[in-house]
């Protein structure tokens, strides 16, 4: 499943592991990223969807 959200398009962020001897190695941060039912131009449809989108009120759901 794509990291992606299709309401906000918030996605991966990428960046630094950093160990107590300050040693870098390369990490991601993926997004609570839900498939939902949602109403979608009048049509029920499953989509990808972050939390934030669905606590904010950004998708209705569908039953």
């Amino acid at each position: 499943m794509a990291h992606v959200c299709e309401v906000c398009g918030k996605g991966e962020l990428s960046g630094n592991n950093v160990s107590h001897s300050h040693l870098k190695t390369r990490r991601t941060w993926a997004p609570n990223i839900q498939r939902v039912r949602a109403v979608v131009e009048g049509e029920t449809k499953r989509i990808n969807v972050c939390t934030r989108c669905l606590r904010s009120g950004k998708v209705q759901r569908a039953i």
